[in-house]
């Protein structure tokens, strides 16, 4: 009897120990897997700015479309060995291909005061080596290039490009539902169908603030505001001071404000009048979609109608932001900004416009508004000279984004990035 119950002691204490042994190697290979976890997750973010950039090849769709997906996901930055640390300021550049205008836009940012301290982004719907030469001969601060993978050019044939089975413009949905063409139920609101060209300008607006805020490694942590510009803009050389003034304004006079415009459409003439002058107001289209600086917080309340901005009928990104003020958002988007323009508007010729342009005369142009307004650089204080109750302004749609195709794309960017 007394020698069963110690063999059922001595085999209670073996189990005992067989568990202990157990918990304690689970736990050492939990930390030594955190630790090479950890350590992985740091060399992989080392082995993200130091090494080599892709190697563009043009040669073939395949080809390309491997070198865009490539990029996206090794995001090589440029410079970060002579810039270390994080980053003062990000801003982020949607460009297609109008390499002049984008000549101008880096000139004016080489001469921005502590340029050095930025990240610039240069998001790309367009991709040739003349524009990548561009981009990459950029020496005074640290340079991310993201590509846009559906963009047309990836799509000669097919969506989101133009699919030879796609219904004409112009053509009737009774014309269309007859010969049968693939989007023959879903014209827009004015009976006109889908031109890829004309769509992807809003797809690409989309799909760079879900990749910028989500998947841009040399994002992490970063808590400061993302200044979006275009190819066609020009910043003055105070724009990172301004911007510095005006985010120290919001947190002390105008905290419930969404948004920050650092530009507007006007010329600077009287810019030392104004230089120190900002205003409050609800955000429209045509006068805040430039220079626009957008958080973190205000990304994910725009992510929260991602359903709306996805399905309203306006090919324009900016027009559909408005639509959202005041209706999925629920209280109007409130912006604070800048009288005294730090963003200037070169382009003469875009989307509608192909012909005529003329990127010297906007060089000059640019050139005469910053000698113009070089006086009333670099404010000491802001002083508030207006603020408007935001409310929602309704508008007119412009129609062009009724394909479902589009609708189902663009609601899904945040799983296909």
């Amino acid at each position: 009897m007394r020698f069963r119950l110690m063999r059922r002691n001595v085999l209670a204490l073996l189990a005992v120990c067989s568990v202990l042994l157990t918990l304690l190697v689970s736990t050492r290979v939990m930390m030594v897997s955190d630790r090479d976890a950890n350590a992985h997750a740091a060399q992989v973010s080392v082995d993200t700015l130091y090494e080599d950039p892709v190697k563009f090849k043009y040669d073939s769709l395949p080809q390309l479309t491997k070198s865009v997906y490539r990029s996206n996901y090794k995001q090589y930055i440029l410079n970060a060995e002579e810039f270390p640390g994080d980053p003062q300021l990000v801003l982020v550049v949607q460009v297609h291909n109008r390499p002049e205008y984008l000549k101008l836009l880096i000139k004016s940012l080489e001469k921005a005061e502590e340029v050095h301290g930025f990240l610039l982004v240069f998001s790309h719907d367009y991709f040739s080596e003349e524009i990548n030469t561009i981009v990459q001969g950029i020496t005074f601060c640290k340079v991310l290039q993201i590509y846009f993978p559906f963009s047309t050019q990836l799509y000669p044939s097919e969506f989101p490009g133009q699919d030879p089975r796609d219904c004409p413009r112009d053509m009737s949905k009774e014309e269309a539902l007859k010969i049968g063409c693939i989007n023959a139920a879903h014209p827009d609101s004015y009976g006109h169908y889908r031109e890829a060209f004309i769509t992807q300008t809003k797809h690409h607006w989309w799909w760079k603030l879900h990749f910028v805020w989500e998947r841009v490694h040399a994002m992490q942590g970063y808590s400061g505001f993302v200044i979006f510009l275009e190819e066609d803009n020009y910043v003055l050389p105070d724009l990172f001071h301004h911007y510095k003034l005006m985010v120290a304004f919001r947190e002390k006079h105008c905290a419930d404000c969404d948004l920050m415009s650092l530009g507007n459409h006007y010329k600077l003439d009287g810019f030392a009048g104004l230089s120190n002058k900002v205003m409050t107001t609800g955000w429209m289209s045509t006068k805040h979609n430039i220079g626009m600086a957008i958080s973190r917080d205000m990304y994910y309340k725009l992510m929260g109608c991602n359903n709306e901005y996805c399905t309203f009928d306006d090919y324009n990104w900016d027009w559909t932001l408005q639509f959202l003020s005041g209706t999925c958002i629920l209280k109007p988007l409130k912006v604070l900004v800048a009288q005294g323009s730090r963003v200037l508007h070169t382009g003469d010729c875009g989307l509608h416009q192909k012909e005529d342009c003329n990127p010297e005369l906007a060089a000059q142009l640019a050139d005469q508004e910053h000698q113009k307004a070089k006086e009333g650089f670099f404010a000491q204080t802001l002083a508030l000279t207006m603020a408007e109750t935001p409310v929602h302004k309704a508008h007119i749609k412009n129609g062009g984004w009724r394909d479902i195709r589009d609708h189902f794309l663009c609601r899904n960017y945040a799983r296909r990035l």
